[in-house]
């Protein structure tokens, strides 16, 4: 199975790290259940309460031509 991997962060007082540790556990989850992460994307400083969060637009436009 293939997938994605999208993770985000919502304010300055989080950071990187907050990236780092959600990769983190994408990975981790799709390494026990034998899934090939195909593409990483990564929006920084933007809210989850909206959808037009531009690497989640770009996540939306990829998915058919990706998997």
């Amino acid at each position: 199975m293939k997938a994605v991997a999208y993770a985000r962060y919502s304010s300055d007082n989080q950071r990187q790290e907050s990236i780092t540790a959600q990769l983190r556990a994408v990975y981790s989850y799709a390494q026990k259940h034998g899934i090939d992460i195909v593409k990483e994307y990564i929006d920084e400083a933007e809210t989850g309460t909206k959808d037009d969060r531009p690497n989640f637009q770009f996540m939306i436009d990829d998915l058919g031509r990706l998997l």
